[in-house]
């Protein structure tokens, strides 16, 4: 026996289309199932894995066949998705990244600023936010900030939603027609490249996201622990449960336009302490994930984008 008592806390991981938790359906984490998340302003086919995974629901895998992947191998976690969106949005206005309903600044761990700026300077410049804030946030450039980044092919009403299983692991590139867009539109083909050539302002305000246009996304990294709840960065390890009370439990990670306020996609990643009734409560306020058919479709588009000069031969 190694005299260690259990954690008290499980994680429970829920996404919406908005910040309602109402909205939000359960995350079957680890699980070859995509949740379909869908608004006025886009569609999202969305996957999250986690490794060494212990939290909610009671049945999901501990991991998943995508770390294993060359490229996920060092990773802790990832949010995978595929998106739709169903107008046009400027790339300098399409933000990726953390906020709080609450302020969170009596509860930072001591070395914090120390923390944050060796993120800002080891691993993303475009990081940008105020932790201190009332309503604290920390975003960041999507385009800037995405581990990997594809553009795939145009949509049609009555196409199939694309799924994200346990086999698809999204790579920087480009997919059909969405390798000439991606070359006419000046992006770099390969991850870091394309990542510094959008911390420039002037590049993101030049690329347009197409509405009915499939891109595809994941975002992860080495750094957050959900086993263990920790932090790791080079030189610091925080441990986040003795920084977490009733009203700061919770990680939000948020794709938003800056301009107009639109969401498009919620994930949020909550911790419930165990044996609470306020804890069981709380999980059961998600839906139950939308179950696929037979043939594991979620769906098909049900609105086809206006036509453009682009679509004429």
């Amino acid at each position: 026996m190694s005299g260690i008592d259990p954690p008290e806390y499980r994680l429970q991981v829920t996404a919406g289309p908005n910040y309602n938790p109402s909205t939000h359906q359960l995350v079957p984490v680890n699980k070859d199932q995509t949740l379909r998340i869908e608004n006025e302003h886009a569609i999202v086919s969305l996957c999250v894995r986690i490794q060494d995974y212990t939290g909610y629901p009671d049945d999901s895998p501990r991991t998943n066949p995508y770390f294993n992947h060359p490229l996920h191998r060092s990773d802790q976690y990832s949010i995978s998705f595929a998106i739709v969106f169903k107008h046009p949005v400027n790339a300098n206005a399409l933000l990726f990244g953390n906020d709080f309903d609450r302020p969170i600044r009596d509860r930072l761990p001591p070395g914090f600023n120390a923390a944050l700026r060796l993120v800002k300077w080891t691993i993303d410049p475009t990081l940008d936010g105020d932790a201190y804030a009332d309503k604290p946030y920390l975003y960041s450039p999507a385009v800037a900030s995405w581990n990997q980044f594809c553009i795939g092919e145009k949509v049609r009403k009555d196409d199939a939603v694309p799924r994200m299983s346990s086999n698809r692991v999204v790579e920087e590139g480009g997919e059909g027609s969405g390798v000439e867009v991606r070359e006419q539109s000046g992006v770099p083909g390969g991850v870091n490249e394309r990542r510094k050539y959008f911390q420039s302002e002037e590049a993101r305000d030049g690329f347009v996201f197409e509405e009915g246009r499939v891109y595809w996304v994941d975002f992860g990294n080495p750094y957050l622990a959900f086993n263990d709840f920790s932090l790791r960065l080079p030189g610091f390890t925080i441990n986040v449960l003795q920084y977490i009370n009733k009203d700061n439990h919770s990680l939000r990670y948020v794709l938003k336009n800056r301009e107009t306020g639109e969401v498009y996609l919620v994930v949020l990643f909550t911790l419930l302490l165990q044996g609470m009734d306020e804890a069981e409560s709380m999980r059961k306020v998600a839906k139950e994930p939308h179950e696929t058919n037979t043939n594991g479709n979620i769906g098909r588009f049900d609105w086809e984008p206006e036509s453009s000069a682009d679509d004429v031969e």
